[in-house]
């Protein structure tokens, strides 16, 4: 079942088939941030959680394809997965990618798929969202801050060497 997101655009829920294309999804999300590495390690990713329990929503262009015929086809996912509230308790729902295609950008995309999420969120009973977002990544901190989510934690790394 499908439903228009935006004008041009549609909003269908993903199903089990749809491993493939999230996994080539999830590695140009990676891949824009950081062009120079391989993320052929996100099919372990997608193995492990990717399930009817983390839902996949895919966004449709309805555009026209070769020789004026229209095509229906990908242009933005959202996949989220299922978090537990650290302090209180409380299972909400976790953002695992929301990816756009460049070529569809500062459309309204993300915004539209943020609030089409936060519904879905809201309906099944969820307090509140999660997601993990790189501070390189200044469009995607732009969005979320104007949604209104806020630093609730910092994710600390500290890379290891063997020499030490």
């Amino acid at each position: 079942m499908s439903e228009q997101l935006l004008p041009g655009y549609i909003i269908r829920r993903g199903s089990a088939l749809d491993r493939s294309l999230l996994l080539k999804f999830m590695q140009r999300t990676y891949q824009d941030l950081f062009p120079n590495e391989d993320f052929s390690h996100l099919e372990q990713t997608v193995k492990q959680y990717f399930s009817s329990d983390t839902p996949l929503w895919w966004v449709d262009f309805l555009g026209e394809g070769d020789q004026g015929r229209n095509n229906q086809y990908p242009i933005a996912c959202l996949w989220v997965g299922n978090a537990i509230d650290q302090v209180h308790g409380n299972r909400h729902a976790h953002i695992f990618i929301l990816y756009v295609v460049p070529e569809h950008r500062r459309r309204g995309i993300g915004r539209a798929l943020m609030r089409y999420v936060e519904n879905w969120a809201i309906q099944r009973g969820d307090r509140q969202i999660g997601l993990q977002v790189f501070q390189s990544n200044k469009p995607a901190l732009n969005l979320y801050n104007q949604l209104g989510y806020q630093t609730q934690s910092l994710w600390m790394v500290k890379f290891l060497s063997a020499e030490q």
